[in-house]
């Protein structure tokens, strides 16, 4: 059995009576230095160790298999602690834990902000631009961070989002008798070079301003990178985008493939809306690659969003299955995308493919008849813009675009719809 002992906020360990036993019973006890000497009264004869990196944390743990391990957690361990690494890797049943009072709670307390209207966001080990998903007005983030995303990066983050506004706190050794929550204006943290601040810390934002950020799905497609005027490029345009979100309908631990992804709008969307799914771009054009990375990092989608460079369906070998695929782009390879993407979809898994030409409709439409155990949706649309010319309002006809959405199920049935 392991113990997993959250320490609290505090600069003396703030332990209950199951926790302080479990520590004086264990064999060894696994800490940083500072977790450590918290608890340095309670050791006997146990055996302490610094915690390593989880990879090395790992193989630790097996040489004391069918001892009792102790590890200790700056306060809860199961948010953004070691804890859920750890239910990954040795399973719930072996695990015990014991939580405190952590910094983000302690902080939120100090500023008197309800936990349930907050997001927690943690930078700690990641990029900097992931808070650029969080962004929307009125919210306030509570952050974790790292020597990469200090107060000032932070602030200028604020700034280059449109949020300029904004107030942040930040909270510092939290529990300590040096305990210090200081509050500042975006200026103020871009312009004082001589603020510092302790590495042990917490931000709060209250995130403020115009903003440039979407906070619904449908992104205008002046938005995205392309290496094009505003709103051209390769791209998806925002009318039929929202019917590919809608026809895929990204769930938690969803395993997307978007083929031939260009500069990269559905797979940035279906990234953006659903942080808990896994989207693979596959793209293999140098400029639409390089847009498509811009747009990753300036929607902060890089946690989930990953490239990949090259074509399918050779690219496809080495990813993990999908349970839903998007073909935007085929570069002559359709019959065989589709005959391998179909082959490796599990039951209940979801292709969606889009179509502009007659002769990649008439492939669909062949491919949607043969296949077996499938339920086929499609449908047309044909969009027009509102412009002017000559001071008067005119509507500019876009490419009709056939969607084809087939679902692997026991049976096979054909729903077809106009939307014009």
């Amino acid at each position: 059995m392991i113990d997993v002992i959250g320490l609290g906020v505090s600069d003396k360990a703030l332990l209950s009576s199951e926790a302080q036993l479990a520590i004086r019973s264990g064999a060894v006890v696994i800490g940083s230095a500072r977790q450590l000497a918290t608890v340095n009264h309670l050791f006997e004869a146990q055996q302490k160790i610094e915690l390593p990196k989880l990879s090395e944390l790992k193989k630790l743990l097996g040489q004391y298999a069918d001892q009792a391990v102790v590890i200790l957690a700056s306060g809860d361990p199961l948010h953004y602690g070691i804890g859920r690494w750890l239910v990954k890797q040795v399973g719930r049943e072996a695990l015990n834990f014991h939580p405190a009072v952590s910094s983000i709670q302690a902080a939120c307390h100090h500023l008197g902000l309800a936990l349930q209207d907050v997001e927690v966001l943690s930078l700690h080990g990641r990029g900097i631009e992931k808070i650029r998903r969080s962004f929307k007005a009125q919210q306030h983030l509570v952050i974790l961070t790292d020597q990469h995303s200090q107060p000032a990066r932070l602030a200028q983050e604020c700034l280059d989002s449109g949020y300029g506004a904004s107030t942040l706190w930040v909270c510092e050794l939290l529990g300590y008798p040096q305990q210090r929550i200081r509050q500042f204006s975006v200026d103020q943290l871009l312009n004082d070079q001589e603020l510092e601040f302790d590495p042990l810390h917490v931000t709060v934002i209250d995130v403020q301003g115009l903003g440039q950020r979407p906070q619904f799905p449908g992104f205008a497609d002046h938005l995205f990178i392309t290496g094009q005027p505003d709103g051209k490029g390769m791209i998806t345009k925002r009318e039929v985008r929202l019917m590919i979100l809608s026809l895929l309908a990204p769930a938690v631990d969803d395993i997307i493939w978007d083929i031939g992804a260009g500069c990269g709008s559905v797979a940035i969307e279906l990234a953006y809306w659903q942080p808990r799914a896994t989207i693979h771009a596959i793209e293999h054009h140098p400029q639409r690659l390089s847009c498509l990375a811009q747009n990753r990092d300036k929607f902060g989608v890089v946690d989930n969003l990953l490239i990949v460079e090259g074509r399918a369906p050779q690219q496809l070998a080495d990813l993990p299955n999908a349970n839903k695929v998007f073909i935007g782009g085929s570069d002559g390879e359709l019959n065989q995308l589709l005959q391998q993407t179909w082959q490796q979809l599990p039951i209940n898994g979801v292709l969606v493919a889009s179509a502009v030409t007659e002769q990649t409709k008439a492939q669909f439409i062949a491919f949607s008849a043969d296949v077996e155990h499938g339920d086929c949706e499609t449908m047309s649309l044909a969009v027009s813009r509102g412009q002017t010319l000559a001071g008067q309002l005119m509507y500019k006809p876009n490419y009709p675009v056939t969607l084809f959405k087939i679902t692997k199920t026991t049976k096979i049935t054909t729903t077809a719809r106009s939307i014009a």
